[in-house]
């Protein structure tokens, strides 16, 4: 199975992850849009603890913040709520269901993202189905203590030289390091708190993906033999 193409033509730049543990008494729904509004390309939803019928009602609000602004919405690992609210895709982690059979029941135009940790699994996801790949951990994060160790900048470096899918980079990206991570060939940067549990998400959004420009002209120049 050769993979899709919807990847490939989508803004990758600024891809948001929502975790409810860092909303606190903030509705999902406003958070989200100020991220938006603020700069998101991508938002995925992801929510581990709550019931099916709260996760349909939440994505549906979403997917109301999001479409009108031309901004994909994937749902993390449930293709049964993808489908049902009309969702633009699925994220899957190596853990949950195979790429093959996520396509088979997703079909051909919906977006399949997965997230991979090495070159093997890079290999794997691109041969099965996959629209564009995240590469995680780059750094150490408290959003998954359990996580692999990290890669770090030279390992994201490597990695992302062997893709020839979009790929964004995961894993303890902040502000003030975003655009070393936009420098090692990431299509963009995925992020959780610094969006979530910052006081002004469409502030914070903003900041992040005015860094992630700066950095691609800076690669621009440095290609075209000016000084970055």
């Amino acid at each position: 199975m050769t993979s899709g193409n919807h990847g490939k033509s989508r803004d990758w730049s600024l891809y948001l992850v929502t975790d409810s543990r860092f909303l606190g008494d903030r509705p999902l729904a406003e958070v989200v849009r100020e991220a938006v509004d603020g700069g998101a390309t991508v938002v995925q939803y992801r929510e581990k603890r709550a019931s099916t019928r709260r996760m349909v009602v939440e994505a549906q609000e979403l997917l109301a913040i999001c479409r009108p602004r031309n901004v994909s919405l994937l749902i993390n690992d449930r293709l049964d709520l993808a489908l049902a609210v009309g969702a633009d895709g699925v994220h899957l982690g190596q853990d949950d269901m195979p790429l093959p059979l996520a396509r088979k029941i997703l079909g051909p135009e919906k977006i399949l993202g997965i997230t991979v940790h090495n070159e093997s699994e890079l290999e794997g996801a691109e041969v099965q189905g996959a629209d564009y790949l995240s590469l995680a951990p780059v750094f150490a994060t408290s959003t998954k203590p359990d996580h692999q160790p990290p890669m770090g900048l030279q390992g994201l470096r490597k990695l992302a030289a062997k893709a020839h899918l979009p790929t964004v980079a995961i894993g303890g990206i902040t502000r003030e390091n975003a655009a070393d991570v936009v420098r090692c060939g990431v299509d963009g940067i995925c992020v959780v708190s610094a969006i979530l549990a910052a006081s002004d998400p469409r502030k914070a959004a903003g900041e992040l993906v005015e860094r992630v420009r700066t950095a691609r002209a800076s690669m621009r120049a440095g290609r075209a033999g000016f000084p970055a």
